[in-house]
């Protein structure tokens, strides 16, 4: 049987493997600096991290040498976002609560020290961030550690640094919601037939004509994330070729990453309540 730990890493690898997934890294499509290998690299380097919120440790610290771990490799980002997203979940499992109620209490009861260890984290790798709006309390997450004597004089737990952010970021509405897309992904995975990774794709694709993907939002704008959207729901209708729309995307340099994480999750949760392989 595999522990918590393993089934976090096995949900990474999972990911990564499922295809096509358009405009993500998969195993029949690179970026140029961006490879397959990378994300393997970054999901083995990460198992320290995740083991330690499989032994129930803190939700920072698991998430900050998950991230240390995952960046020894050459491609830089492969999975500070389903690595976020999967910590907390990893948690709730090892409390012996994996839903939406388990993963929000979690979430709810993260401190300053895990908001410390989460902009920490931000010192062993590159991440797309926007520019703070100026309304923004919480320290700018770009300054990483550096920012830890500001989140302390603050009081700022990683909760409320994470529920700033929740009304454009799809991650941290996630985390401050009580993960119901991630769990809504799992069920549809659960649903299906097949391999899983197989399962993943297509649910990828149902996620990405249903909401905006907000890493795209980041990454280019609004105009763009709204035209992946509606051409996702042309591929699920037939009206156009997945596979075309993916090489099409990694063409473009378009890359829907906060979905690819909430399948991370769901491909995780899946595992947790016994999906078979």
């Amino acid at each position: 049987m595999r522990s918590v730990a393993q089934n976090a890493q096995l949900a990474l690898l999972l990911e990564v493997t499922s295809t096509p997934k358009p405009g993500n890294v998969d195993r029949e499509r690179d970026y140029p600096d961006l490879r397959f290998e990378h994300f393997v690299t970054g999901a083995v380097g990460a198992y320290d991290g995740l083991a330690i919120a499989g032994d129930g440790g803190a939700v920072g610290n698991a998430f900050e040498r998950a991230i240390a771990g995952m960046s020894d490799q050459e491609g830089g980002n492969t999975q500070f976002g389903a690595i976020l997203l999967v910590t907390p979940l990893a948690i709730a499992a090892v409390d012996g609560d994996l839903s939406p109620e388990g993963a929000r209490a979690v979430a709810e009861s993260t401190t300053v020290e895990d908001a410390v260890d989460f902009y920490r984290a931000f010192d062993h790798v590159g991440v797309a961030v926007d520019e703070p709006p100026e309304e923004l309390s919480a320290p700018d997450v770009r300054r990483g550690s550096d920012a830890a004597p500001d989140i302390r004089e603050q009081g700022l737990t990683l909760y409320d640094v994470l529920a700033e952010s929740a009304n454009v970021d799809g991650l941290a509405a996630e985390w401050t919601s009580g993960f119901p897309r991630t769990f809504e992904t799992a069920r549809r995975i659960e649903a299906r037939d097949g391999p899983v990774a197989d399962r993943a794709a297509a649910v990828f694709l149902e996620l990405l004509a249903e909401e905006i993907d907000t890493f795209v939002v980041t990454q280019h704008d609004m105009e763009t994330a709204r035209e992946v959207q509606r051409r996702a729901q042309a591929a699920l209708d037939g009206e156009e070729s997945v596979r075309s729309l993916a090489a099409e995307f990694v063409e473009r340099e378009i890359n829907p990453g906060t979905t690819a994480d909430l399948i991370t999750g769901g491909i995780f949760i899946a595992l947790e309540r016994g999906i078979e392989l």
